[in-house]
């Protein structure tokens, strides 16, 4: 698959943000907490115990419901013309604008470049201790996989399994998860490179480096 590296830096450029849209969850009453333009910060802490921003809160039969934001941005379309009426669940009502950083970007065209090897299911992950060994001596990037390969052990339900990659040869480029972490369904574990693509890859970075304000 040829990509476009000026299309891809173009596209972001353009539009260097992700558009988080907040619903109302369940139906009930909507009092506004935040006005256009304003600032919001996602959850905070260690273990992301302190909740974000107070969007608004939705009260039904009495019963009020905080609902705060999960990402850091700024509000746009925000729908005044709801503030203190009945809605409906599932209800659009605003936009959560996240600028993206020069990493975020990155990361960003990385999952177009490279194969994504993602979770099957909802559990914790381990490196094998081949990889875990690589990645102790920071030579991921020298790491070759190809498919049938065992790099990740998945533990679900106090047992573990070894979890065989699936996918083209390349290297071990970029790695998504830490050590025992507990991974969603679909979440990306593993980025893999092919090993001719490797200088688009560098140059897609070092140009983003090099081009990109903070």
């Amino acid at each position: 698959m040829e990509i476009n590296l000026n299309e891809l830096l173009r596209k972001y450029k353009s539009h260097p943000y992700e558009d988080h849209e907040i619903t109302v969850p369940h139906t009930g009453v909507v009092r506004l907490n935040v006005k256009e333009g304003q600032e919001v910060n996602g959850p905070s802490g260690q273990w992301k115990h302190k909740p974000g921003t107070l969007l608004f809160i939705l009260e039904r039969e009495g019963n009020p419901k905080r609902i705060t934001s999960r990402f850091t941005g700024t509000v746009a379309g925000l729908r005044t013309e709801l503030d203190g009426r009945f809605v409906e669940a599932g209800e659009p009502i605003m936009l959560v604008r996240h600028r993206l950083s020069k990493d975020e970007i990155i990361d960003r065209i990385l999952k177009e470049v490279l194969h994504i090897f993602s979770a099957p299911q909802r559990a914790r992950y381990f490196f094998t201790p081949e990889v875990a060994a690589a990645m102790e001596k920071h030579q991921t990037k020298a790491f070759n996989v190809k498919d049938g390969d065992e790099l990740v052990i998945m533990s679900l339900m106090k047992r573990d399994t070894l979890l065989p990659y699936s996918g083209p040869e390349g290297v071990l480029y970029k790695v998504y998860f830490k050590h025992g972490d507990l991974i969603d369904q679909g979440d990306p574990l593993l980025g893999i490179c092919a090993p001719d693509r490797l200088p688009f890859v560098e140059k897609v970075i070092q140009r983003i480096r090099n081009e990109w304000d903070d």
